[in-house]
């Protein structure tokens, strides 16, 4: 019989820099939690300045906890999207209208100062990397072979944010 299962994980992420997390031992409580022996399973966010990637584990780390390939990663991404540092340079984003959206917004998350929209290269650089994995489940086992990881990033840089990732199961019992 197919069955659904949805469940969530919640990570708390730093300020001034790219905040990565790796959620595979999460995503496996879940898995576990399901009770699905074979289907799917689609991790994602629907945080617009955030990606869920699929990578390897490097065991390597910088004094921030980021393991290399992120730092690395980082390095890349910032060649060809420099971070937002003032409004409308190097992007046209946010503009005159959003702005004025934005600071009517009356939720915490969301607080309305103007400085918080200066997130233009944390959309960017989630738009490349994307905002879901879809992996197989076998045996209940996830599929991500013997290295292969899956993380959570997000690139907005201007505060501390609490961010929600989704796990949706899919198959049979």
């Amino acid at each position: 019989m197919l069955a659904v299962f949805f469940g969530e994980i919640s990570v708390k992420t730093v300020a001034d820099r790219p905040s990565y997390h790796q959620l595979t031992k999460d995503i496996e409580e879940k898995l576990v939690e399901s009770q699905i022996r074979n289907g799917i399973c689609l991790v994602q966010t629907a945080h617009t300045t955030c990606s869920i990637y699929f990578d390897e584990y490097m065991h390597d780390k910088n004094y921030y906890n980021d393991d290399y390939l992120q730092v690395d990663l980082n390095n890349v991404l910032h060649k060809f999207i420099p971070r937002q540092t003032t409004e409308n340079i190097p992007y046209l984003s946010p503009g005159p209208k959003h702005i004025e959206y934005g600071m009517q917004k009356k939720d915490p998350d969301y607080p309305a100062v103007k400085w918080t929209m200066l997130n233009t290269d944390g959309h960017l650089r989630s738009d490349i990397l994307g905002n879901s994995v879809t992996l197989g489940i076998k045996n209940n086992q996830l599929m991500n072979g013997e290295v292969g990881s899956i993380f959570f990033v997000d690139f907005d840089q201007t505060r501390e944010r609490n961010r929600k990732i989704q796990v949706i199961i899919l198959g049979e019992g």
